[in-house]
């Protein structure tokens, strides 16, 4: 018997069932931390992705037989911040034209721009994926639109083939072919970046900076709390208000710790900057920074260099530097297209918006052509 609901925390939904939807054992269910039970839950109930923080959970659940089959993380949402796929212009075309493009659907595991399944399900049950689907459609009647945002590509195949539009936007990862250690990557990369990139690790390290890198059980509430404090620092610097708070933080070291990396820069034996990582399987995520002081290029290190190197001594695959920035790419991280489904319940603004969709992918696969006549590595 087939039965789907719609749930506002996970709380009462069983862990290991949550988790069961994304690998049959341990292994398969690390290489997706962040849609993991643990972290979903400490987004929720932290109060970070909230009714008060315009996150309004609405989680999809199909149940067969009463077994979880398959899951989607659904929020309604009030505005478009911490989503990494931005429709501004759109809110605002609609606004112009008097109609209400709040309250919107969103699936999104939210303040994380990393790809992954969005349609949860058991095994290859496309059926399943199906049903979640037309459900999320259905209820986005009630909302101006839909968006799913980083799902895999054979999901957004499915997500096209019910209708929704596709967007493509541009991130920049590292990959690892098997570099032995750091100077193996830099003897990869052309003269001239190989060398801009010396010369920013000796500015660093001859400002008295060391690094220390903290995983798991090593990273102790005073560090967390240092972490919060760093990043607190760097939103307000750009006047902005974070995302996340203290309480979420601890609850991932609680929950999830074996997956979190700190790189801890220390100067004179204090501590003056952090960047935080996520390991899911053989990649590595980058997520947050923060700093307590001001030491020119300690960003580059903290949040790229560190991370790279880390990921080459611990024989991972590769390394996702976040949303946005074509400085990454002269640090040794390639352009890689990112997709996002769209459905909107007015029939011209989608028109409008699918028309704009196609030029706006043209002009994406161009640049994503400019940036790799740009790489930073030498030629074959």
């Amino acid at each position: 018997m087939e039965h789907l609901s719609i749930v506002e925390t996970l709380r009462d939904v069983d862990a290991a069932e949550w988790n069961a939807l994304l690998g049959a054992d341990t292994a398969a269910q690390a290489r997706h931390p962040f849609l993991q039970h643990a972290f979903l839950d400490a987004l929720i109930d932290s109060g970070c992705a909230s009714a008060r923080t315009g996150w309004q959970p609405q989680f999809l659940l199909l149940r067969h037989g009463g077994v979880l089959a398959a899951a989607m993380p659904l929020f309604v949402k009030s505005h478009s911040y911490g989503e990494y796929v931005f429709d501004w212009a759109w809110a605002d075309a609609y606004a112009r034209h008097g109609i209400d493009y709040y309250p919107k659907l969103l699936c999104a595991v939210p303040f994380t721009p990393v790809t992954g399944p969005r349609l949860l399900a058991r095994d290859d049950d496309n059926a399943a994926r199906r049903t979640l689907l037309a459900a999320a459609l259905d209820l986005a009647q009630q909302t101006s639109s839909l968006h799913i945002l980083f799902p895999t590509e054979a999901e957004s195949t499915l997500m096209q083939e019910q209708g929704m539009m596709l967007r493509r936007t541009v991130q920049f990862h590292w990959e690892n072919p098997g570099d032995s250690d750091f100077e193996a990557f830099l003897a990869r990369l052309s003269h001239r970046r190989r060398k801009n990139i010396r010369q920013e690790r000796r500015r660093v390290r001859e400002a008295g900076v060391s690094f220390r890198w903290l995983r798991g059980d090593e990273i102790d509430q005073s560090h967390w709390e240092f972490f919060h404090r760093c990043y607190r620092t760097t939103y307000a610097a750009h006047g902005s208000r974070p995302y996340l708070n203290l309480a979420f933080f601890l609850r991932l070291g609680a929950t999830l710790g074996s997956h979190a990396v700190m790189v801890l820069a220390e100067r004179a034996g204090a501590p003056v900057a952090t960047s935080l990582l996520i390991r899911g399987g053989d990649a590595l995520f980058g997520r947050y920074w923060g700093a307590v002081e001001y030491i020119p290029l300690l960003h580059f290190e903290c949040c790229y260099y560190q991370a790279i190197e880390y990921a080459i001594a611990h024989g991972l695959r590769s390394f996702e530097g976040g949303a946005q920035g074509e400085h990454k790419l002269f640090r040794g991280l390639m352009p890689v297209e990112t997709v996002s489904a769209h459905w909107l319940a007015h029939p011209a603004f989608a028109q409008a918006i699918d028309d704009y969709l196609a030029r706006e992918r043209r002009g994406i696969a161009r640049y994503v052509n400019e940036l790799e006549e740009h790489t930073p590595f030498k030629a074959a």
